[in-house]
């Protein structure tokens, strides 16, 4: 069931034809700026991958991927929900060093999405990954890449406002503010975690949470994380705040991955150590895979951001239920 709602009185600052040449323009003109920033190369990457290979990522641990038989091999395969174990895994083959890195077009889709303004049952993200040393496993290091992300998340709106003056209204906050899920928890004890999140990045506009996984003094963690790709004590979250829907948009999930030890304990603090005699975890475990840090950035939520659509299906084509479609088709706005 939908939970979309039209601000009152929105109205599409670009029309339908500018909106896709803006698309094509935010696509191009940030891929760029974050190879550049982050020193990455693009490479291809997998829709699907086999069942039981480890490689899938697992989110939240509860959704289901959407998978198929492949007679010809004899084996079922499944639609990526991420590539952050891939990428980690195509590291390693082609031989990157640290300091290098890969970035990749990734789409998924997500069956069990719960469609509203943000989320949609397809998923189109630039997937990024770079290879790292021991001594930069350590926030002052991922808050330096975080601040990297924002600048040319800023940067691609500065060029795109040139071209398209009527978004010169768009202003993003280039400082990033930092707070850990505790420190967040400790400001708000009585709100929900999404509460938190539009409260503090009101206040803040551009906001970095960080540790993200582990259960908090409540006895719940600010959200879940699959336990075999992040470190908990190492990963963020950025979100902008979006006026037009009034509310904190997340842009990328990110952080420094797990290494042998991190990836034992998490394994064991969510109940799932069988996972380390799966290939991709046995290869982690025997030291064959490097030290990485990676995340992704939502291609369909940056181009909310920068042209202040409120409603992803306004940057995107994917599939709405009846009441999505009516509340849209009421309020002008135009689903693609």
């Amino acid at each position: 069931m939908s939970k979309t709602t039209i601000p009152h009185n929105y109205k599409s600052t670009l029309g339908l034809y500018d909106t896709q040449k803006a698309i094509g323009l935010i696509k191009t003109i940030f891929q760029e700026k974050i190879c550049l920033a982050l020193h990455l190369k693009r490479v291809t990457a997998p829709l699907f991958v086999l069942h039981g290979s480890g490689l899938n990522d697992d989110l939240n641990g509860v959704e289901r991927p959407v998978s198929f038989d492949i007679p010809c091999l004899k084996e079922n395969a499944e639609v990526v929900h991420s590539l952050a174990k891939w990428k980690r895994f195509a590291l390693a083959k082609y031989g990157f060093r640290p300091g290098q890195g890969l970035v990749t077009d990734m789409n998924a889709i997500r069956r069990d999405e719960e469609l509203d303004n943000l989320h949609s049952i397809y998923v189109d993200q630039w997937d990024w990954e770079k290879v790292i040393t021991e001594k930069e496993r350590n926030l002052p290091f991922l808050q330096e890449t975080v601040r990297d992300i924002v600048d040319a998340v800023c940067a691609t709106a500065d060029e795109l406002r040139w071209k398209f003056p009527e978004l010169k209204k768009i202003q993003l906050r280039r400082e990033v503010t930092f707070i850990t899920t505790q420190e967040l928890e400790n400001l708000y004890p009585d709100s929900t975690p999404k509460e938190r999140e539009n409260a503090f990045t009101r206040q803040h506009g551009t906001v970095c949470i960080m540790q993200i996984g582990a259960p908090l003094k409540s006895g719940q963690p600010h959200d879940g994380r699959a336990p075999d790709y992040d470190d908990w004590s190492l990963n963020c979250d950025i979100l902008f705040w979006h006026k037009p829907l009034g509310c904190a948009l997340e842009l990328s999930s990110m952080g420094i991955r797990v290494d042998r030890k991190a990836l034992l304990h998490q394994l064991d603090a969510a109940g799932c150590p069988e996972r380390a005699e799966l290939p991709f975890h046995k290869m982690l475990l025997e030291g064959r895979l490097p030290l990485t840090m990676g995340g992704g950035i939502g291609q369909s939520r940056l181009c909310m951001l920068l042209l202040g659509k409120a409603h992803i299906g306004e940057v995107q084509v994917s599939l709405w239920d009846e009441q999505t479609e009516t509340v849209c088709k009421n309020a002008g706005v135009a689903l693609l």
